[in-house]
């Protein structure tokens, strides 16, 4: 890309934010060509670093769900930890320490409240309420810090790692089962395994491009503004010249659903098309990063891979 292909692309670039949350980003991408779009989505999905349990040294485990699918699922339990902080654990050969991993354990052991007493119950919840323990949570896990994470993690005012959320259910359990385990979390990105990617979803669509091939007023507009479900056409009060059918805030509700050109009246007269360099992005993290972090990260990322290719 010469100097001034360069100039023109910065000029037309656009980032618009739509919507943005604790959970959720929605922006639309101008001026970038599919082949950028979609790497930045593949980045958002795969590239971007997380911390996560790889390691499980199982010590007991009698509750109904075998050790190695109680371990699948505590591995995928996203947890509350700034990957930042961390190294990359870069051999299988380097010990786990301070600085590239953490470790929690879980112990839980599932007694009666009442050792002497005979439960008679209706259901599954209701035999739950007779016992401690009945249901294994994620917020049984407790951190063991390794070295002087402890310290370090007061002194400089970071949170204890702790799981994302606390009440998702890793195994039910019946007097006298037990879980004992320990865990070890690395730092890795979604490419390697899902349960380091930071988002649910990270999807884009080109912005719909719909134009009339010739005006459609009066009755014809109203008929075209019921014919379609999503309410992408509005009507536009002329006076005395009478009404006619326009595009409600550029079509964006549009999903191709094809309705209004099904219609023989209409098939000739709405040109239903895409934008092809402009994207509406819709990105939900896990809650390990702010969506806006994430879209920052993913960006810093291909900026990264575009210096490291110029440079061959």
């Amino acid at each position: 890309m010469d100097e001034a292909s360069l100039r023109t692309f910065i000029e037309q670039s656009d980032i618009r934010i739509k919507k943005l949350d604790d959970e959720e980003i929605i922006f639309d991408l101008i001026g970038a060509e599919p082949p950028l779009a979609n790497a930045l989505r593949r980045i958002l999905i795969a590239e971007i670093p997380t911390m996560a349990i790889e390691k499980v040294e199982m010590w007991q485990n009698t509750s109904i769900i075998p050790d190695e699918n109680l371990a699948h699922r505590v591995g995928l339990i996203p947890l509350a930890v700034d990957p930042r902080l961390f190294e990359f654990k870069t051999s299988a050969a380097k010990p786990y320490d301070a600085t590239n991993s953490l470790r929690f354990k879980l112990h839980v052991t599932c007694t009666k409240k009442n050792p002497g007493e005979k439960v008679q119950v209706r259901n599954a919840h209701e035999e739950d309420l007779h016992y401690n323990n009945a249901s294994v949570y994620s917020g049984d896990l407790e951190w063991v810090p390794i070295g002087d994470q402890q310290e370090r993690f007061e002194t400089e005012g970071i949170p204890a790692p702790k799981p994302l959320h606390d009440d998702i259910l890793i195994a039910k359990l019946r007097p006298g089962q037990e879980i004992e385990m320990e865990l070890v979390c690395e730092k890795g990105i979604g490419r390697t395994h899902a349960k380091w990617s930071p988002v649910c979803t990270a999807f884009y669509r080109n912005l719909p491009d719909i134009r009339f091939t010739e005006q459609i007023v009066n009755e014809d507009a109203e008929e075209l503004k019921k014919v379609c479900p999503m309410g992408v056409f509005d009507i536009e009060d002329l006076g005395k010249k009478g009404k006619r059918a326009v595009v409600k805030d550029g079509g964006v509700a549009c999903t191709t659903c094809r309705e209004c050109i099904r219609d023989e009246r209409f098939a000739s007269r709405v040109d239903l098309g895409k934008k092809k360099e402009e994207f509406e992005f819709h990105v939900e993290s896990v809650g390990i990063y702010t969506p806006d972090e994430l879209v920052i990260e993913a960006l810093a990322k291909l900026k990264e891979k575009a210096v490291f290719w110029y440079d061959q």
